[in-house]
C-alpha cells in the first residue's frame, strides 16, 4: 500500500507504519507566491496536501516542477504526521535533541576556556610591579 511510487522506500515504510492511506489525503494545486515573478504566479506548481483524519496541512513550493513539489510535499506530510504521532520519539525530534545537546556541550567548553584565559590574564596583572614616578624634579 504505497502512496506514491516515486517516494523513497524509507518514506513509504514510514507511511505504512503510521497508517497513512492515499484516500485520506486530499491534493490541490495552487499558484505560487513570493519570489519568482510572473512565471510563478501563472503556473499551479505549488502543491497543497491535507491529511483528513489529523487535519494536517502541508504546502510545498520549493521546486519549479509540480511533480517535484508533490514528492517534497508528501515527504513533509509524512514527517509532520510522525512528529504528531510519536512526539519526542520521532527521528526528527531525536536529531534536534542531539544537536541541541552537542551545542550545549560546546558552549560549556567555550565558557570554561574563556574563564581560564581570564584567570590567566588576572595572574599576569597581579605579578606586575608597581609603577613608581620619579619625583626628583
Amino acid at each position: 500500500m504505497s502512496i506514491i511510487s516515486s517516494l523513497p522506500p524509507k518514506f513509504i515504510e514510514k507511511a505504512n507504519e503510521l497508517d497513512i492511506r492515499p484516500e485520506d489525503i486530499s491534493e490541490s494545486y495552487v499558484t505560487g507566491s513570493g519570489k519568482g515573478g510572473q512565471k510563478v504566479n501563472k503556473t499551479s506548481s505549488c502543491v497543497m496536501l491535507k491529511h483528513l483524519p489529523t487535519g494536517t496541512v502541508v504546502k510545498c513550493q520549493r521546486h519549479r516542477e509540480q511533480s517535484s513539489n508533490r514528492i517534497s510535499a508528501y515527504k513533509l506530510l509524512i514527517l509532520k504526521i510522525e512528529d504528531q504521532v510519536k512526539g519526542a520519539k520521532s527521528e526528527r525530534a531525536q536529531k534536534i535533541f542531539k544537536l541541541r545537546k552537542q551545542k550545549k556541550r560546546r558552549s560549556v567548553r567555550a565558557k570554561e576556556k574563556m574563564l581560564k584565559d581570564k584567570a590567566h590574564r588576572g595572574e599576569l596583572k597581579k605579578h606586575r610591579g608597581e609603577v613608581r614616578l620619579n619625583s626628583s624634579d
